[in-house]
C-alpha cells in the first residue's frame, strides 16, 4: 500500500490522477507502477517485465522502478507499505 510521498505533485497525481507539474506523457506509466506498488505486499512483486526494479545503494534502504528515459519512482519498503515515494531523475 501507498503511504507517503515526498513528492506532492506525484502524491497529486495519485489521489486525483492529473497534476500539471508531471509531464502528461508520463501519467499513464507512472500510475500503472503506482497501482503495482499499490498492490504489492512483497518486493517481489515489483519485479515485473519493464519496470527494471532494483534495490538502490545506501541507507535507508531504497527501491527503483523504471518510468521513462532518467525518469524512476524510488520507495522504500517496510512491511508490505511503500513509503517516502519520489520521481527522480538519478542517472
Amino acid at each position: 500500500m501507498l503511504k507517503t510521498f515526498r513528492n506532492k505533485a506525484l502524491a497529486d497525481l495519485w489521489a486525483t490522477g492529473k497534476t500539471g507539474k508531471i509531464d502528461a506523457r508520463l501519467h499513464g506509466r507512472i500510475r500503472r507502477r503506482l497501482d503495482q506498488m499499490h498492490a504489492a505486499s512483497a518486493l517481489e512483486h515489483m519485479s515485473l517485465p519493464g519496470f527494471d526494479f532494483h534495490p538502490l545503494k545506501g541507507k535507508p534502504q531504497r527501491y527503483s522502478v523504471h518510468v521513462n528515459g532518467p525518469w524512476c519512482l524510488t520507495f522504500e519498503f517496510e512491511q508490505g507499505d511503500c513509503y517516502r515515494i519520489d520521481l527522480e531523475q538519478y542517472h
